[in-house]
């Protein structure tokens, strides 16, 4: 017998509806879910292939943030009501805690429910996030050595090219997301998918959520983190991930916690290392 999968849509307090999918059951006071936080900021969920690695032992929530794929917004975008959305979610869910797992931007945004909500949070798993320092240097330049001259030319018109027609569209998102692979020839493939499956992006989430953080980084709250987090916390980053892998050092030893580096992958380890990540999830939340 398959694992359940039930979704729905629950109500913010502001009227946004988000849509949510979980697979596993329900939560109960002896076992709290799992949520997982997709990345971007502007993209809808993509983690289903994630969830599916889990949802035997545990129930696995994960949803559209607001403004991306099913869950509709026209309306500002701050970092505080990104939280208050994971909290009222949990309510909906009848969930008083959760174990956090949130990828790139996810990662940064269970970093900051958690400080708003320390006693809603049971463990957390960073993966491939949240980054700390000056990492967009070192982001840049490794980008800049998985292109052609060609492609990096191209991708700077498309990204100043507006309005872009779809291809176009389609074309930009390729080119910014191959270089998030370890292997090229797959990452183009993995990138060209996403960059039709992940859409509509939410260009002005991104902006606001993005000129927000860069005011307000984690940098300036991690020994508050420290101080709050949960027992169980780990980081996991792929070791050919564009971002710097120091920066997620950098972070692990400020929270004193354990990093692992997955090889031969990039940001999204699950696409290239499955059975690493599998595993290392299975093992994490069966030490709970």
């Amino acid at each position: 017998m398959g694992v359940r999968e039930i979704e729905g849509v629950a109500s913010m307090g502001d009227g946004a509806g988000i849509r949510w999918v979980a697979l596993g059951g329900v939560p109960t006071r002896r076992r709290a879910p799992v949520v997982l936080l997709h990345g971007g900021p502007g993209l809808p969920d993509y983690l289903g292939d994630v969830a599916a690695m889990i949802a035997d032992l545990v129930p696995v929530y994960r949803y559209d943030q607001r403004g991306t794929g099913g869950s509709g917004w026209r309306g500002r975008h701050t970092l505080a009501r990104q939280v208050d959305d994971l909290a009222e979610l949990l309510d909906a869910w009848d969930a008083p805690e959760a174990v956090l797992i949130g990828h790139s931007y996810g990662a940064d945004l269970a970093s900051r429910f958690c400080l708003a909500h320390p006693g809603r949070v049971v463990a957390m798993l960073l993966m491939c996030g949240p980054f700390v320092r000056d990492w967009r240097a070192g982001d840049r330049a490794a980008r800049a050595r998985r292109m052609s001259a060609a492609q990096w030319e191209r991708l700077r018109e498309l990204a100043e090219a507006a309005p872009r027609t779809e291809e176009q569209e389609v074309e930009l998102l390729t080119l910014s997301w191959f270089t998030d692979h370890a292997d090229p020839e797959r990452g183009w493939q993995w990138a060209a998918r996403a960059a039709r499956r992940r859409r509509p992006v939410n260009w002005d989430m991104n902006r606001e959520l993005g000129a927000e953080g860069r005011a307000d980084p984690l940098d300036r709250h991690v020994d508050a983190l420290r101080a709050c987090r949960p027992e169980r916390v780990e980081l996991l980053g792929g070791a050919e991930d564009p971002r710097p892998l120091s920066a997620l050092d950098a972070l692990a030893r400020r929270l004193g916690v354990p990093l692992t580096r997955v090889a031969d992958a990039g940001h999204e380890p699950w696409l290239e290392q499955p059975d690493a990540v599998r595993a290392h999830l299975r093992r994490f939340l069966r030490a709970r």
